[in-house]
């Protein structure tokens, strides 16, 4: 069977530091992102330093810059529509002194996806909300609906339905799914032995998964990670992605660092690279070798693999 091609960026920043010395020697705070997306980085800047806010202030602030400059396409309302057109969204924010979480997926119709990962936290004893009633908790807690297509989500929906709804994601369905749309319904278990290919997430390239990721450390080296996204485009209806799963999309521990990573979600969840990368500083490694262990997991498995 042939592995799926997929690639994968991930940062690790550590934090071995002493504490007591970190603010004076330049070392803190710090802010550090996925990706060029420059307008966030200094936004979430500006909020921990300029406006002294906490370090989930400065996250969420810095993160909802991406999602209202919708970055890349890959983040925020009008982007990754699904094999319905609709677009939803998974975020996350974890406190890396308390190992709380906050987050949310496939979130229906509430555009400030980061800020409604920090109310699950701040205000549940829950750890992940989703679907529609994640969207009824984010009303309660007074955040807006609207819909989140796009003329351009909405184009690219209705150009994949051309091209009869290639690529997808569905396998050992009939009809067959590389050459139609659905309805799909499973095939029998003949079929399904007989089907050899592994047809695995091959779509998935730098365009389809430039997603942001942060982490924020404090002047004191308290630390905080988190995610937001749209996810894949033309995912299977009601699809979590690894954004919002501790240890996947993001990680962070108090005197160790924290980490973040995007790429094959579908994948990731089963490595969980950020916290490996995590524990692997843990362990006393560079962030370097951490990264590159985290990596290796997967490389290792998945032969066919682009290093973001």
């Amino acid at each position: 069977m042939s592995a799926p091609s997929f690639s994968l960026l991930i940062f690790a920043i550590s934090v071995f530091y002493p504490l007591s010395c970190s603010s004076q020697t330049g070392l803190l705070p710090v802010v550090i992102n996925t990706w060029p997306f420059t307008n966030a980085t200094a936004a979430a800047w500006n909020t921990l330093v300029n406006k002294k806010g906490s370090i989930y202030d400065a996250l969420v602030d810095g993160c909802s810059v991406c999602e209202i400059e919708r970055c890349d396409g890959s983040v925020g309302p009008g982007g990754s529509p699904d094999e319905n057109g609709e677009t939803t969204l998974d975020a996350m924010v974890m406190n890396g002194q308390t190992f709380d979480v906050g987050a949310v997926g496939c979130l229906r119709r509430i555009p400030k996806a980061i800020a409604v990962a920090r109310a699950v936290m701040d205000y549940t004893e829950q750890t992940l909300l989703v679907g529609e009633l994640a969207t009824q908790f984010a009303v309660e807690m007074g955040f807006k609906e609207m819909n989140l297509s796009s003329d351009s989500s909405i184009t690219m929906w209705k150009d994949w339905k051309t091209r009869n709804c290639q690529p997808n994601y569905r396998t050992n369905v009939t009809p067959d799914p590389t050459k139609n749309c659905g309805p799909y319904k499973p095939k029998s278990v003949l079929e399904s032995l007989q089907q050899t290919e592994n047809r695995g997430n091959k779509n998935i390239g730098p365009r389809n998964h430039d997603t942001i990721g942060m982490v924020v450390i404090d002047e004191h080296g308290n630390i905080t990670a988190g995610t937001t996204t749209n996810g894949l485009n033309h995912k299977i209806p009601g699809r979590v992605g690894d954004s919002p799963i501790m240890g996947a999309g993001a990680y962070a521990m108090n005197g160790v660092g924290g980490a973040v990573a995007t790429g094959d979600g579908d994948v990731m969840m089963r490595f969980l690279p950020s916290y490996m990368a995590v524990n692997s500083m843990l362990m006393g490694n560079d962030p370097t070798t951490a990264t590159l262990s985290a990596m290796t997991r997967i490389t290792d498995y998945y032969l066919n693999f682009h290093l973001g």
